[in-house]
């Protein structure tokens, strides 16, 4: 065995050692009124469609007080929400840091009824690890996922066999509530939430009345995408809004961050005058798409906060089964046509467009 193997294999025994726990066979929770839930991985997509767990506790058990514990990559798609009463964001770069350990311990200690992993595409160690150090009276999470043995599964006493294989083209946020379907915990209710503030909708007010003064069709769009195969052409997004405000009194603007400059760049060159709603925050971006009457995105985390909202919208899939991750509700449609995002047509997302805006062509 080599020295690395060796090394692993004594941490494996020691947290085993302290950190194991008795398997429970009760499936029974008494009306818990602490609640710690660690989602610390991930992206801030796959926390947003994690929503429906936390509104499922708070209909089971609406005195409880739900502690999350999110990480620098995803906890911004929980801020301001009414769902979660404590939120406390996992960095391993601030652990040099004695006073940040100490408040992360004290966060830990504090007595929860039970602490809460869920999954969706992967089992994170770290998650558990977490989980298992917490003084919960019980602890819930993934004993395997898609039949892959999840080796820390000795920290929980409730072992969930996850397996979305079971049901393939089932919605991620109602395969999520699997890890507590076993205690009668559920919800109908699987769109997501997002919370802003009056500042917030003050702030888009503002830049809703310098681009559209003569109170036109707002529209939305977001061509970025934090995965290359998940973008449509930016020049199909060119071609599109030309046809839109060919065929419809509307504006559009569009939304982006630093790491959709290069799309920004060409959408700003061919649209100098329209308006970029560019770095804001998730409530920010959600009041503005919120006071919009159609958006329009590629399969990305953006399209998440879109379907945290009201307003129509229309989400572009190639690789992704859209039934796994599109937003919910009864104006929210998705177009895919192949594994390539570029089988779509404009013609297709006009069409669509088409079915939302119809009575108000020119």
């Amino acid at each position: 065995m080599s020295s690395h193997n060796k090394i692993k294999s004594q941490l494996t025994y020691l947290l085993k050692k302290l950190l194991s726990v008795e398997e429970l066979n009760s499936w029974k929770l008494d009306s818990p009124k602490k609640v710690l839930i660690v989602r610390q991985h991930n992206q801030f997509g796959d926390m947003l469609a994690t929503i429906p767990l936390f509104r499922a506790i708070k209909e089971k058990f609406p005195d409880c007080k739900i502690t999350l514990i999110a990480s620098a990559e995803n906890y911004f798609a929980l801020k301001k929400n009414s769902l979660i009463d404590n939120l406390f964001v996992f960095d391993k770069k601030n652990f040099w840091n004695p006073f940040y350990i100490y408040s992360f311990y004290k966060v830990l200690r504090r007595n929860y009824d039970v602490a809460i992993v869920p999954v969706t595409v992967a089992i994170s160690t770290t998650s558990c690890l977490l989980a298992g150090l917490s003084n919960a009276k019980l602890k819930i999470g993934p004993k395997s996922l898609d039949g892959n043995y999840n080796e820390m599964n000795y920290v929980f006493h409730y072992r969930i066999n996850m397996n979305w294989k079971k049901n393939p083209d089932s919605h991620v946020s109602d395969f999520i509530l699997d890890v507590i379907r076993p205690f009668g915990i559920s919800t109908r209710n699987f769109t997501s939430q997002i919370n802003y503030d009056v500042k917030d909708e003050h702030f888009v007010e503002e830049f809703i009345k310098r681009i559209n003064k003569s109170e036109k069709i707002l529209i939305g769009i977001h061509a970025g995408a934090g995965k290359p195969q998940n973008r449509w052409s930016v020049f199909n997004f060119t071609e599109l809004v030309e046809r839109i405000e060919k065929d419809f009194n509307a504006e559009v603007y569009f939304t982006g961050s630093n790491s959709d400059q290069e799309i920004i760049d060409i959408l700003h060159k061919k649209f100098p005058t329209k308006g970029f709603f560019l770095n804001k925050t998730i409530p920010q971006l959600t009041a503005l798409i919120s006071k919009s009457d159609l958006f329009i995105t590629n399969d990305t985390g953006v399209m998440h906060v879109a379907g945290a909202t009201s307003t129509p919208v229309i989400s572009l899939f190639g690789p992704t089964n859209p039934f796994n991750w599109a937003p919910v509700g009864e104006n929210k449609l998705f177009i895919r046509k192949s594994e390539f995002m570029n089988d779509i047509t404009v013609n297709d997302v006009l069409n669509v467009v088409k079915i939302f805006l119809g009575n108000k062509s020119k």
